[in-house]
């Protein structure tokens, strides 16, 4: 961690960090003077700015060259994953996990691109973390790193696809952990778990599902700094993306599947329910019946003053339901 911390030290706000890879999986890292003064053709530059900052557009419009349509596209708010290509470069967006633990991961946030031949500009909202950036960014202080524009490239691509793959895990983990306790488990607790991942699942595929697009958009493009084998792992990262959106629509359809049948068993304990309480009643009904007979205030009632009336009236119901039972039961009824 102290490593990383040092690497942006004497950089100002808004140049998150920047560096001249040196073609042998290494990098130099550069100061703000250094950033100022890179030219083309000075080695392949990578920059990692902090959108919100003035510093990041100010380079961005004065010393970047590019024009001002692919620098707004860089400061824009919109962050939908897609893909365009210009001559021989390439504005990219993607979206990636956020590691920062105030936020939801599965609110996966964007970072723009811009890649040539000779830099690679990666902007980023003040606040996130990508995991996906920094790795590649120790990779290279390590001399491990990415060589060229187009290995760089796809090593950013291929890190923040793989970096979803602990949230759409963890989807799965809790769909299957539910559907085997699913008869154990309080329906309150049922209901809350569905909630979650039918929530979380469909928030990872609306971004995943227009990335793994503007993934497969480049396929079709010819960049003169992104070779064969790198075209071949990009693939991999689609195909990738594309196995991600499967799991999520499978583990959405099986949260359906088990909210219908926690539906089914609710409709079916209601069912038994009023099934028995229906039962009860019919079998209650001739004593029922007896009761609003006889307690009626009015004059001629049979056994008003006989002393046994009250325990023969009484005997006569007993008698009575058991009757009524073996009837009900006779018919099918209960």
């Amino acid at each position: 961690m102290n490593e990383i911390r040092d690497l942006t030290y004497g950089l100002t706000p808004g140049i998150r960090f920047a560096c001249l890879l040196d073609g042998r999986g290494g990098c130099t890292e550069l100061t703000e003077k250094g950033v100022w003064d890179w030219r083309h053709g000075d080695g392949l530059l990578w920059i990692h700015l902090e959108r919100e900052e003035h510093q990041c557009k100010r380079w961005l419009t004065e010393l970047s060259g590019l024009d001002q349509i692919f620098v707004d596209t860089l400061l824009a708010d919109e962050s939908r994953p897609r893909v365009e290509a210009f001559d021989d470069s390439l504005m990219v967006v993607l979206r990636g996990v956020n590691h920062n633990n105030r936020e939801e991961p599965e609110d996966l946030v964007p970072v723009h691109l811009w890649i040539d031949k000779d830099r690679v500009i990666s902007v980023r909202d003040k606040g996130q973390i990508l995991m996906a950036l920094r790795d590649i960014r120790v990779s290279l202080a390590a001399g491990h790193g990415p060589r060229t524009a187009g290995a760089l490239f796809v090593q950013i691509a291929d890190k923040i696809v793989k970096n979803l793959e602990p949230l759409v895990d963890e989807i799965e983990e809790d769909i299957d952990a539910l559907d085997e306790s699913m008869a154990d488990t309080p329906r309150a607790e049922i209901r809350k778990t569905l909630s979650t991942i039918r929530r979380h699942s469909t928030k990872l595929r609306r971004w995943i599902a227009p990335q793994r697009e503007a993934m497969y958009r480049l396929h079709h493009e010819e960049m003169s700094w992104l070779d064969a084998r790198e075209g071949v792992q990009l693939r991999e990262v689609t195909d990738r993306l594309l196995r991600y959106i499967e799991s999520l629509d499978s583990a959405r359809d099986r949260a359906t599947i088990l909210h219908d049948d926690l539906t089914s068993l609710v409709s079916e304990q209601i069912g038994r329910n009023s099934y028995r309480l229906t039962a009860v009643a019919a079998v209650l009904l001739p004593p029922t019946l007896l009761t609003g007979i006889f307690g009626q205030n009015l004059g001629g009632l049979w056994g008003g003053q006989h002393p046994w009336a009250f325990t023969i009236g009484v005997g006569v119901e007993l008698l009575m339901m058991p009757v009524v039972y073996l009837l009900l039961k006779r018919a099918g009824w209960v």
